[in-house]
């Protein structure tokens, strides 16, 4: 199993840690240090070594920090989380904070009105970050001070880094090779009077060599730092065991770890760095660097990897098709398998993403899970990121809707699926909840839009038919997916705050959803990707984008109050379902085409 079932931290573990960080702060002359969830490469996902947060805290989720103060302890969670945290930290000794609502520059001014020193690791925090921070501290007495991380010098067990093997990507799935990809992003610095560039995530630096890795499970990135100069070079500084034996481009050299900092003082400038991805303390040693360490010359600008990255070419297009195609039809076999056993008593949450592991697993072509499936029954489905251990696991009852999100790792893509399921006979306020998101996520599907408008101009549309009932959610409607990489990619979100305009090439999640705490939760999730819109009869001459599908499995019919749809509507919901058994029926078993062919029925 690629999943495990064992709660990672404890609630109870917490105190004794926080007295002891309190105790090193105390040492250190601090009045408080910030532990991030992210490492130096600003991942979401990040190794056991960089769990600083799950340590200290209990909090298991893929996003937020904690402020840690003399007489209180902060946890940071956006909305996704805020019924998880409650759970997982030691509420009398950690304080949930909802966020961004709540700033930490703000709270800070707040908690320290006499002023104080609090401490950051410079190589977890970006300049972008640090910077908002202090700027609304301007005028107070509160100073961010940048330390050796004093969460590691308390953390007597901390996992060694992470040494996973490092694997090349066919081209014929990657669509260009990394000699040609190295010429067209130095051409990028070369036009912009760049010499030279500092890569530091993994993402970027995975795409742009054609190369996948172990480091971060669940995640094939490779965690490394790269400077890239205009002539095409790129200095690659990377554990050498990681790399033993592979062929890489001959202008890729390769340099120790530790070598990254003195590497950056002797740059010649202009050097390129992402100020929202990159470590501070990457400025910090180039600030001491130059002739006479008087400092190299800094061009702040955006990774130029992110776009090229984002923009899929034909080729990944092809490749994470098919690999939809293939998941597909795993998680069809799987539901049908539910719908047999969901009614008989005993079947468990862990049961449930044993058994669509085990589906996926008999394609024998799944590489890894691309997160932790979250299987919510009833109430847990209301835990946006809910993920069952032993502790939690509830047994699945009639009446009740079953939430499934889950994905796989393929080396021609990557998936990611949420399919909302009723075990038995469920309640009208159920099925009138998963027709309004039903309604947002085919709006989405349907949707067209003139080129340059970004995810802020179009997230809306998901959201519509809840706010016309009271009702909303409280995360993002869609995010990026790359092939055969992270499961979230950015730049481009469907989301409130993503000014990112959309393009040709790039794909996203559609999931819209509703929870009721307590008692159920519900998401429907499709992948989509965006392609130049078809014409329409008197159409005026701008250039329209659209979405197509590539997530192709049943949406339960069970659920649907079909007075509440347009003709529309249903007319999409027909059209996907017939499109669903022309292109998975030749792919599954007998059992489960039968079981298809009763799903995707017209209504």
């Amino acid at each position: 199993m690629f999943q495990t079932f064992t709660a990672a931290t404890r609630p109870e573990d917490g105190p004794a840690r926080l007295a002891a960080l309190r105790a090193e702060l105390e040492r250190r002359e601090l009045d408080g240090f910030i532990v991030p969830r992210s490492d130096a490469w600003q991942g979401e996902y990040v190794s056991p070594h960089d769990e600083r947060l799950a340590w200290l805290t209990g909090f298991t989720g893929s996003a937020g920090f904690a402020i840690v103060l003399p007489q209180v302890a902060g946890v940071f969670i956006d909305g996704r989380y805020r019924v998880q945290v409650k759970a997982q930290v030691a509420l009398e000794h950690f304080t949930p904070v909802a966020w961004p609502e709540t700033l930490p520059g703000p709270w800070l001014k707040q908690q320290l009105p006499g002023g104080g020193a609090v401490g950051f690791d410079p190589w977890l925090h970006t300049p972008k970050e640090i910077r908002e921070i202090e700027k609304a501290l301007a005028g107070t007495a509160v100073k961010l001070v940048p330390v050796s991380n004093a969460l590691d010098a308390v953390w007597p067990d901390q996992p060694a880094p992470a040494r996973g093997k490092v694997v090349l990507q066919p081209v014929d799935f990657a669509g260009e090779t990394a000699e040609d990809k190295l010429a067209r992003i130095a051409g990028v610095l070369k036009a912009a009077g760049q010499a030279t560039c500092v890569i530091t995530l993994p993402d970027s630096i995975s795409w742009l060599l054609n190369i996948r890795g172990s480091d971060i499970p669940k995640n094939p990135v490779v965690q490394a730092f790269a400077i890239l100069d205009a002539g095409g070079s790129l200095d690659l500084f990377i554990d050498p065991a990681k790399v033993e034996g592979l062929s890489l481009p001959r202008k890729v050299r390769l340099h120790a770890p530790d070598s990254f900092p003195m590497a950056l003082r002797g740059l010649d400038g202009p050097v390129r760095v992402d100020p929202a991805t990159a470590p501070l303390q990457v400025l910090a040693e180039m600030k001491h660097g130059g002739f006479g360490g008087t400092g190299i010359k800094i061009a702040e600008a955006e990774d130029p990897i992110l776009l090229p990255k984002a923009r899929k070419n034909p080729a990944e297009i092809a490749a994470t098709t098919e690999a939809h195609l293939r998941d597909g039809a795993a998680m069809v076999e799987f539901l049908a398998w539910l719908d047999a056993e969901a009614p008989k008593s005993g079947l468990t949450e862990i049961a449930v993403v044993k058994a669509l592991e085990g589906f996926r697993r008999a394609t024998n072509a799944l590489k890894d899970i691309s997160f932790d499936t979250i299987c919510g029954a009833g109430p847990n489905g209301a835990i946006v990121h809910y993920r069952v251990t032993e502790e939690t696991d509830r047994v699945i009852t009639p009446g009740q809707l079953l939430l499934v999100d889950s994905g796989g790792q393929y080396v021609d893509g990557t998936t990611d699926i949420t399919r909302t399921i009723a075990v038995g006979e469920v309640g009208e306020a159920e099925k009138h909840a998963f027709t309004l998101v039903l309604q947002g996520m085919i709006g989405i599907s349907r949707l067209r839009w003139p080129k340059g408008r970004a995810g802020r101009d179009l997230e809306a549309v998901a959201r519509y038919p809840l706010w016309l009932n009271g009702m909303d959610y409280d995360h993002g409607t869609g995010h990026g997916v790359g092939a055969y990489l992270s499961v979230h990619e950015g730049p481009a979100r469907l989301s409130r705050v993503s000014d990112v305009p959309l393009e040709t090439g790039m794909i996203l999640s559609n999931e819209p959803g509703y929870y009721r705490e307590g008692a159920f939760g519900i998401r429907i999730e499709n992948l989509i990707t965006v392609i130049p819109a078809p014409d329409l009869p008197g159409q005026d001459d701008r250039e329209m984008l659209a979405f197509d599908t590539l997530t192709w499995v049943p949406i339960d019919r069970r659920l649907v109050t079909v007075a509440m749809l347009s003709g529309a509507e249903r007319d999409w919901l027909n059209a996907y379902h017939a499109t669903v058994a022309e292109k998975l029926a030749p792919r599954l078993s007998e059992a489960a085409r039968d079981w298809l062919a009763e799903a995707t029925a017209p209504i």
